[in-house]
């Protein structure tokens, strides 16, 4: 089970957030200084990437390194490799990471936890990379394997929890239940899963997850965000961004990737190759303009559409000249990115419908069953009554597994 105590422990331990100059102490560093103190004297494992910086950028894992009382034994890399070197469906093989020396063991391709040996060499597992978000993004699942495998050999795991850039106050889509892969929930039997945009931190997955789903309980603590609350943005929190995926390169596309991500089962460009990975959509077939005026008739909320052509460099339609439209979000309060990328699809469909194939996979990144189909032959309120009860279950396992609240709050492991 996951274990807390109160914000007055981390206020105490790290004197009020303030440094000894007066100067406030950013938020990361609070939270990097409670992990240290209960990694001390631990033989550590640590799965992370690229985004698992500080405030100054520097990858906290050079800073354990170079900590005497803190033994780094090993890393873990999920998809993309432990420095982001891999596009997408890579880095899936272990390697001596060039920089510390230490080994680097795969969590992507055929192994997807941690192995017995791997764990019996460590004391504990601390995951810190930073997610964005969206239930199709592999790496909480990438987590949570690795959490099941803690578990299973008595392993304490820890989450370095990081701010959800697209924020913690909404949840859109369908709860899908086990699939079978990284863009799901990895437990059989239960009723359904977790939506499209999840409104949970990394850490109140591992919750749920760990409370809900395994039947043997990990040993889990979460380093929470210190002052975080549901309607804290990014932005406010001071957190660094760093790219946590060769295609996700800033906020703005985390905010469109729960919209546009569907178009990886469309035989059409999502914008890898491009600048603007996942914000710009198209394909030889489209005439942009047709497209984007027919998507401005439908008023979406919070968005608007700009006909735009572009050639990708590689993946889908590489050297070729695409027609498409680039996503503006004009208001992130008011977006609904689910809905968003369902019309997008419909609206293609609509202006093309000899061109557009769907792959099965459009039905697992959607989390709609029969998607091909059923986005051709249904509004979206008549797709959205299909999920909405599953939805409202979700929302009470939520519920009952945040640990950030509604006002700001402090939170730090025992």
């Amino acid at each position: 089970m996951a274990r807390f105590v109160p914000a007055v422990t981390l206020v105490a331990l790290l004197g009020m957030g303030a440094a000894a100059n007066g100067e406030e102490v950013p938020r990361i560093r609070e939270q990097i200084d409670s992990l240290k103190v209960h990694l001390a004297g631990k033989r550590v494992g640590l799965l992370t990437n690229p985004t698992g910086v500080d405030d100054q950028y520097r990858m906290i894992a050079d800073e354990l390194v170079a900590d005497p009382a803190i033994t780094l034994v090993s890393f873990f890399a999920p998809e993309h490799g432990l420095r982001g070197d891999h596009q997408a469906g890579g880095g899936d093989t272990d390697y001596t990471d060039s920089v510390t020396g230490l080994p680097v063991y795969s969590l992507y391709g055929s192994r997807k936890s941690p192995e017995p040996e791997q764990l019996a060499a460590i004391d504990v597992l601390v995951f810190d990379i930073q997610d964005i978000g969206t239930r199709f993004y592999t790496f909480v699942w990438t987590m949570a394997a690795a959490m099941e495998a803690c578990a299973e050999n008595n392993t304490p795991f820890i989450v370095f929890d990081r701010p959800n850039p697209i924020g913690l106050d909404r949840v859109e889509g369908p709860p899908i239940p086990f699939n079978g892969g990284l863009v799901g929930p990895l437990w059989e039997g239960q009723p359904f899963g977790v939506p499209t945009r999840h409104g949970m931190t990394a850490g109140e997955i591992a919750t749920l997850v760990n409370n809900e789903w395994l039947t043997t309980k990990a040993d889990l603590a979460v380093v929470p965000v210190p002052r975080y609350s549901r309607t804290t943005t990014f932005a406010e929190t001071g957190y660094p961004w760093v790219l946590p995926s060769p295609n996700m390169p800033t906020q703005e596309t985390a905010l469109v990737y729960p919209a546009t991500g569907v178009f990886e089962g469309v035989n059409m460009s999502e914008g890898r190759g491009t600048t603007r990975p996942f914000e710009t959509i198209g394909a030889p077939f489209v005439n942009g303009v047709e497209w984007a005026n027919a998507l401005n008739a439908r008023s979406l909320p919070g968005v608007r559409f700009r006909a735009t052509w572009f050639q990708p460099a590689f993946d889908d339609h590489a050297g070729q000249r695409c027609g498409g439209v680039q996503l503006h979000v004009t208001d992130p309060a008011t977006f609904e990115p689910v809905r968003t990328g369902i019309e997008m699809v419909k609206t293609v469909c609509e202006l093309y419908p000899d061109d557009v194939t769907l792959s099965s996979w459009s039905s697992t990144i959607s989390g709609i069953p029969n998607f091909p189909t059923e986005v051709k032959a249904k509004s979206y309120e008549e797709l959205e009554a299909t999920w909405t009860e599953r939805l409202a279950q979700f929302e009470v396992l939520r519920t009952r597994n945040m640990i950030y609240g509604g006002t700001q709050t402090a939170w730090a492991v025992q």
